[in-house]
């Protein structure tokens, strides 16, 4: 199983940024699809992007897209998310996960649903203030 920590969680104002990072073990990152959650309290874990694991396709929610930007460097074993212009909406736990299957293709159809997703890291805590 792989393992999957998170890193660059913390406060921010509203219109900042944040970049987080998921570091991956193994020697398989780079065959393997990758994407972001996050989960408010009282709120169900909800997705915000996804990269194929090549990099080439990218995938984000509406509530994140034109803000947010998924990266991977396979050659670091890293997953990034770029979040600029952040909003009073999206604080929350933020958590990588890796897509079940070698070198499955994402689709619009199951990217987004969590239980496709076969390993967590631990989350990081975004926080934004007005």
């Amino acid at each position: 199983q792989v393992q999957l920590v998170e890193s660059g969680g913390g406060l921010v104002q509203a219109g900042g940024s944040l970049r987080l990072s998921c570091a991956a073990s193994g020697r398989t990152f780079s065959s393997y699809a990758m994407g972001w959650f996050r989960q408010a309290p009282g709120k169900e874990r909800e997705f915000v992007a996804a990269i194929s694991w090549s990099g080439d396709s990218t995938y984000y929610a509406d509530s994140v897209k034109g803000r947010f930007t998924i990266s991977r460097d396979n050659a670091k074993n890293t997953v990034y998310l770029r979040m600029n212009s952040l909003k009073l909406e999206d604080p929350a736990v933020y958590y990588c996960a890796r897509k079940e299957g070698w070198r499955s293709k994402i689709t619009i159809a199951t990217m987004t649903v969590a239980r496709t997703y076969d390993s967590w890291g631990q989350g990081t805590q975004v926080t934004v203030s007005s």
